[in-house]
């Protein structure tokens, strides 16, 4: 690094556990979050093991300027809400839940930025004290939001719906458009917001897709589809991107001062 040339702010990609080849246990994250880190955020990514045997939320609040929390397969497990698990919840990942939960409501008081996407989207309202419907697609008048289960990456991460934000609200502003196309890979969704939740977009069936905390003194937008993809060139994932990454420079810069660089309103 040259003299006066600031550092790249560390991103910290939330990992999702998995099974290599039906035996070999990792921690795993899609290239193409960190690409999208890398390239649109101007950020550092740094993929986090998400266990909290191997590492604590202190320590990544200590070491990373700002947070990716990204989508999985597993779930949000039912009792971080207050019920039952039942069949409809499918997978869970218990340990994700130990780190993340208790980082975002960190990174709230702290006003140290995060950007959620589909799981992550959600783990920031049951954080927040919201719950989840482990199926949206069996509610009445709701359409399927789920990944298409065959075709090539370009499929199934194709743009699928609008999704509408409010008018004047940050994503509005952020985006200069009131609806956007995005892509839909979700199976669960917002049941009952949680406390500062504020539901800042909704895909024509009245899905929540676009999320802040409310009086949050850092980056907190969060959304249920996937932004990673094409994040370089598509004009809905692109500012969202270079916003978070705004925010993780800015906390970089001067850790407790991001509330000048948030877009909540």
């Amino acid at each position: 690094m040259s003299r006066g040339q600031s550092r790249r702010p560390v991103i910290g990609i939330i990992s999702n556990a998995t099974v290599l080849n039906d035996t070999y246990p990792a921690h795993t994250g899609g290239v193409m979050n960190s690409t999208a880190i890398a390239t649109v955020a101007g950020g550092l990514p740094m993929l986090i093991p998400s266990d909290p045997r191997l590492v604590s939320v202190e320590e990544l609040l200590e070491i990373c300027d700002g947070f990716l929390l990204t989508g999985g397969r597993p779930n949000v497990h039912p009792s971080e809400y207050g019920e039952e698990e039942t069949e409809a919840h499918g997978t869970f990942d218990r340990s994700r839940d130990a780190i993340t939960l208790p980082l975002i409501r960190a990174c709230v008081e702290r006003g140290q930025p995060f950007l959620g996407v589909c799981r992550g989207f959600q783990e920031v309202n049951v954080a927040m004290g919201g719950t989840l419907y482990p199926e949206i697609r069996d509610l009445p008048g709701r359409m399927n939001h789920r990944m298409p289960p065959d075709g090539t990456i370009e499929e199934k991460f194709a743009l699928r719906h609008v999704v509408s934000f409010t008018d004047g609200g940050p994503f509005h502003r952020l985006m200069g458009a009131r609806e956007v196309m995005t892509n839909t890979l979700h199976g669960q969704g917002i049941k009952a917001a949680g406390s500062r939740i504020v539901i800042d977009g909704l895909a024509p069936d009245g899905t929540p897709e676009a999320i802040y905390v409310k009086d949050a003194p850092g980056f907190t937008l969060s959304v249920q589809w996937h932004p990673e993809w094409n994040a370089a060139s598509d004009p809905v994932s692109r500012p969202l991107f270079e916003a978070f990454g705004e925010a993780a420079r800015a906390w970089a810069e001067c850790p407790g001062r991001a509330a000048a660089q948030r877009l909540s309103a």
